[in-house]
């Protein structure tokens, strides 16, 4: 049988009607995803699974032979170049989808899983890194503002307390709920290890008090950070470096970092310990804000070769090699998962309503692929396949500690 797939994984001829080879491969790809809850559409109308109002329609005989050949890696790709069509609820079918994949890998009871393996994740060597958030994040600022929230330019997980919220709103909530973790008070420290646009760093100093230097390889993003900071007349209080958090030097109270641990890599983790244990006070504290997993596992194949080089989310076992060795005291574990589905959401609707413009500025590709990455990445979070992890840590001689998580919730 493997040789049989391996043949039929040559060139084909678009035109036509779809070959009895074709039809087995479907039919083999599908029953490798049990239980799938849509139907698969080949270019000529001969179709496999439910009838279920979800289709999927395979539009020429090379896109079925590339999609067979690692439906996880390649369907972005066809999606994108409008080879491979979803007929209904783009979420819908990703939560099915990523359902039946697990399944499928769990039963391991088709030819197909010794194929369908994702690459290796990009290196996230301090070299690496910097082409890495270099192409995620460095794609224009205009970009990420079409669809990011208006006020503080949150590329991460908002806080949604209370149903009906605003995204601003919810940004707002997300940066209150960080900062009464931390209980920071006026005149102290923070540093942040990656810092996107410099929202929150300003939303700290101005609400709070404090002092901020914040670290961050993209030059984009730290233009504009600096920029905010000093039309909003905190340049003297906010300090934007553009530099890696590995040459984080100086002393901290409090040390933060929202959405960057995503792409420091697990083989990393202890050098980012060694950062944090060299310039956190005796007396301080800090909050890592980041996507996860229940268990380790690598990023999607084609998320980590088009959208998100070197991203690899942790799981809470992995992320103890930050504290353990360093004898840091973990306070308060908290998972927002639902928040982050519910923020992209929200980013979603905004980007589709911004999406004639990106396609105009960009073309039709690159729209759709934002487009299957949002959706994609809704539909991780509803399904449970991401988490998103909020841990709050202390050096272990620490007792300046609340007695209660009362003034978190006020």
């Amino acid at each position: 049988m493997s040789s049989q797939a391996d043949r039929a994984l040559q060139p084909g001829s678009r035109a036509g009607n779809a070959s009895g080879l074709d039809r087995w491969l479907l039919r083999t790809m599908m029953a490798a995803l049990p239980r799938a809850g849509y139907e698969v559409v080949l270019w000529d109308g001969f179709s496999v699974g439910d009838r279920t109002g979800l289709r999927v329609h395979i539009l020429d005989r090379p896109a079925l032979r590339q999609l067979v050949r690692n439906p996880s890696l390649h369907f972005g790709d066809l999606y994108s170049a409008g080879r491979v069509a979803v007929e209904g609820d783009l979420v819908a079918f990703l939560e099915r989808t990523y359902a039946a994949l697990e399944a499928g890998r769990s039963a391991n009871d088709s030819v197909w899983w010794r194929l369908w393996t994702d690459p290796a994740p990009n290196s996230s060597s301090l070299a690496a890194a910097v082409d890495n958030i270099h192409q995620h994040y460095d794609l224009g600022n205009d970009f990420y503002a079409a669809w990011l929230d208006r006020q503080a330019m949150q590329y991460t997980c908002a806080y949604f307390p209370e149903p009906g919220m605003t995204l601003e709103a919810a940004q707002r909530a997300k940066m209150d709920h960080v900062c009464r973790k931390l209980r920071l008070r006026p005149g102290q420290r923070v540093f942040e290890a990656g810092c996107g646009w410099g929202g929150f760093a300003l939303h700290m100093a101005r609400e709070y008090g404090v002092e901020v230097r914040a670290w961050n390889i993209s030059r984009e993003q730290v233009r504009y950070a600096t920029e905010q900071a000093r039309k909003g007349g905190l340049a003297g209080r906010v300090s934007y470096v553009e530099d890696d958090y590995r040459n984080m030097r100086g002393e901290c109270d409090f040390f933060v970092s929202i959405g960057m641990l995503e792409h420091v890599g697990p083989e990393n983790y202890g050098t980012l310990g060694d950062v944090i244990d060299r310039c956190l006070a005796p007396h301080g504290t800090g909050l890592i804000h980041t996507i996860g997993r229940n268990r380790p596992e690598p990023m999607n194949g084609w998320i980590e070769r088009r959208i998100f080089p070197g991203a690899q989310p942790p799981s809470l076992g992995q992320m103890m090699a930050i504290f353990e060795p360093r004898a840091f005291s973990v306070l308060d574990v908290e998972n927002l998962r639902l928040h982050y589905a519910e923020t992209l959401r929200h980013w979603t609707a905004r980007y589709l309503a911004a999406i004639d413009e990106v396609r105009a500025a960009r073309g039709a590709d690159f729209a759709r692929a934002w487009h299957l990455y949002l959706a994609g990445s809704t539909a991780a979070f509803t399904t449970g396949t991401m988490q998103l992890f909020q841990v709050l840590f202390a050096r272990g001689g620490n007792n300046d500690l609340p007695a209660s998580r009362r003034d978190l919730y006020r």
